[in-house]
């Protein structure tokens, strides 16, 4: 839509309602808020509230204002839906918004007058990172990513500024553009926050750092990267007060969990979680130590970084710096007298070879690679220079995983997908009766940011090492023979648990094909 005037395009814009928004029930998006100018918003008594769908809604406090709407038709240059607002809360939204945009103001003017990004005065750097008022944006920013059950956040200094986003829900989304002049200040603050040398500019860091937010303790893993406009910082939020979640919560369904379960209840063998990175693959091995960790097991865990404090377990953070890898980690932890190893990644052939070793000698030895899929992983352990006869008699389950956005039950509806949808999706069609199934799928609402999902599950492939498994691997047989072995004797592919799950009503198609190839 281009905004003009023509009948056809103002029926389509000044489409309205009479619908009254609660603006102190809405979490408003400063990505929408930022679409209008303050002084086109205060002119107009106007606020972008968010998007249904691809149309923006606008609240009005007179939406019958047909001047008004003439404005924000020129500057949104977009359909828009008007709904009405309270006059009051109108007000006190612009003004809140209005002061943290003086602040952020103020921060760039510090930092601009105090601060070049190549020649900074170390002092004077401290000094600014120490100001109150870029302390209370990088803790506005913290406190912002919290309360949207962000993930991840990326503070990222551009060519012309500093561009801020959340990972929610495993998907980016920005949520502020800053002037360019505060880049260095925030960057700096974090650094600062999570322990890293500030001066060093020229190479990867990385931090940790532990904050209180409305108390709930929340600690943030942090990396730092040198790019070509700045140092980019990404954080990685882990919720200490969410606990540790149980399998059952993770999305197995009931066939997928007893398979795992006949594997990690044996004593001793291997388990490894497969993945990429960000598949959830660490929470899995924790669910699993949470039902091992009794009174009667001595557990202890090497791993890059420790990401969850565990009660009753020892663990241990590796520093390769100090010397401290994987491998040597290991070797000084068999002399522990463990029942139970966790190895946070299988990285290269020592580490492999002895994480082998000591499943066959009696300990139950969890770990994590890098695999597309489950059949894959036994023949990545091969290709690292471990020997078949060890991998078969080492190796007992493969679990892989994929991360898919859980549909918001508030807002999700149902639906018939077309015939040659769900042939695109692989779906089971020797199953189907004469129509296709319903099924459910995103729409929006202010409990999920319009997005249509809140929170995620897992989607599993459980492969146990069976003898027609281990004769393959010994033959060295590619892994698409290894894959049709393991569904004939029950392995549930990847895609096949997905769609069970889009048929269940969890999740959507759509998520199954981003997620899984």
């Amino acid at each position: 839509m281009d905004g003009s005037v023509g009948n056809g395009s103002a029926m389509e814009v000044a489409e309205s309602t009479t619908e009254l928004v609660d603006l102190g029930e809405q979490r408003l998006d400063p990505a929408i808020l930022g679409l209008l100018p303050d002084h086109i918003a205060r002119r107009c008594r106007a606020i972008p509230i968010r998007r249904n769908g691809s149309r923006l809604v606008v609240g009005m406090a007179n939406p019958g204002d047909l001047a008004a709407v003439d404005d924000l038709r020129a500057v949104l240059r977009e359909p828009f839906t008007r709904v009405r607002v309270d006059e009051q809360q109108l007000t006190d939204v612009l003004a809140q918004a209005t002061r943290l945009e003086e602040e952020v103001l103020s921060v760039a003017q510090i930092v601009a007058d105090d601060l070049h990004e190549q020649q900074a005065d170390l002092s004077g750097l401290r000094s600014i990172v120490e100001d109150a008022p870029i302390v209370k944006l990088v803790n506005l920013v913290i406190l912002q990513a919290v309360q949207e059950r962000a993930s991840d956040i990326h503070v990222e200094p551009g060519e012309s500024d500093l561009r801020i986003r959340f990972r929610i829900d495993g998907v980016l989304h920005e949520r502020m553009r800053q002037p360019k002049s505060i880049a260095a200040g925030v960057v700096s603050r974090l650094k600062v926050m999570s322990e890293i040398d500030i001066a060093e500019r020229r190479v990867p860091q990385d931090g940790r750092m532990s904050v209180a937010v409305e108390g709930n303790p929340v600690d943030l893993r942090v990396s730092t990267l040198p790019t070509v406009h700045g140092e980019k910082v990404v954080m990685r939020l882990l919720d200490r007060a969410s606990g540790i979640m149980s399998l059952a919560d993770l999305g197995f369904l009931p066939q997928q969990l007893n398979r795992f379960e006949m594997a990690y209840r044996r004593p001793y063998g291997a388990i490894l979680v497969t993945g990429p990175t960000g598949s959830g693959k660490s929470t899995t091995l924790y669910a699993t130590l949470n039902i091992l960790n009794e009174i009667s097991r001595n557990i202890v865990t090497v791993e890059d970084p420790v990401e969850y404090r565990m009660p009753s377990i020892s663990q241990v953070q590796v520093n390769p710096k100090a010397g401290l890898t994987f491998a040597n980690a290991l070797r000084s932890i068999l002399r522990q007298d463990p029942d139970i190893l966790l190895v946070g990644e299988i990285r290269d052939r020592e580490t492999g070879i002895l994480a082998v070793e000591a499943a066959l000698t009696g300990h139950l030895v969890l770990s994590t690679l890098h695999t597309n899929d489950a059949p894959s992983s036994p023949l990545r352990l091969v290709e690292m220079g471990i020997e078949p006869f060890l991998v078969t008699s080492a190796l007992d389950c493969v679990v892989a995983q994929r991360l898919a956005r859980r549909l918001c039950d508030r807002c999700k509806e149902p639906y018939q997908p077309q015939m040659d949808q769900l042939v695109a999706s692989g779906w089971d069609m020797s199953r189907l009766a004469d129509e296709p199934p319903q099924l459910c799928r995103a729409v929006g609402s202010t409990a999920c940011g319009q997005t249509g999902y809140r929170g995620r599950l897992a989607i599993h492939e459980v492969l146990l090492v069976t003898e027609d498994i281990e004769r393959l691997i010994i033959a060295r047989a590619p892994s698409d023979d290894l894959k049709r072995v393991a569904v004939s004797q029950g392995m549930v592919t990847l895609r096949r648990d997905g769609l069970a799950k889009v048929e269940s009503g969890f999740t959507t198609l759509e998520e199954v094909s981003r997620v899984v190839a």
